[in-house]
């Protein structure tokens, strides 16, 4: 009985799981936006700086749409796109300085085959982060 102790324990963990396919959450597939330093700015100088996503432990990522949201103040002259489903882009000829927090979101949602059926669950569909962008 001891023996079989730990399969009947992660039998009821994943029992009780809100994900669609167990092994999803064990290799934790799910949405993610780099981390990263964004580039220093200056004042009446053109600035562009990229911010990328992709599905944690995926290897088709592209097989998803990605869909952003972008909050925060940027200074007058930045604006936001975004590029080739998995980008956001931040551009344009800053006129004022400071220090400008934004925050990223991201939900993904997977694609549908001609049959119906979903390319790959993931264990969470959304996630978010925050940046920094300074101007001088």
């Amino acid at each position: 009985m001891k023996r079989y102790l730990p399969i009947i324990l992660l039998a009821f963990l994943f029992s009780f799981s809100g994900c669609d396919d167990a092994l999803d959450c064990i290799f934790n597939v799910r949405p993610d936006l780099h981390d990263k330093t964004l580039a220093l700015g200056f004042v009446d100088e053109y600035y562009s700086e990229i911010i990328t996503a992709d599905i944690k432990n995926e290897v088709n990522d592209n097989d998803y749409d990605y869909y952003f949201d972008v909050t925060g103040r940027l200074p007058e002259g930045i604006e936001v796109f975004y590029n080739r489903r998995r980008e956001v882009v931040i551009k344009g000829t800053p006129v004022e300085a400071g220090r400008f927090n934004i925050e990223v979101y991201l939900e993904v949602t997977p694609y549908y085959d001609e049959h119906g059926r979903i390319n790959g669950p993931l264990c969470s569909d959304n996630t978010s982060n925050s940046y920094l962008l300074v101007i001088r």
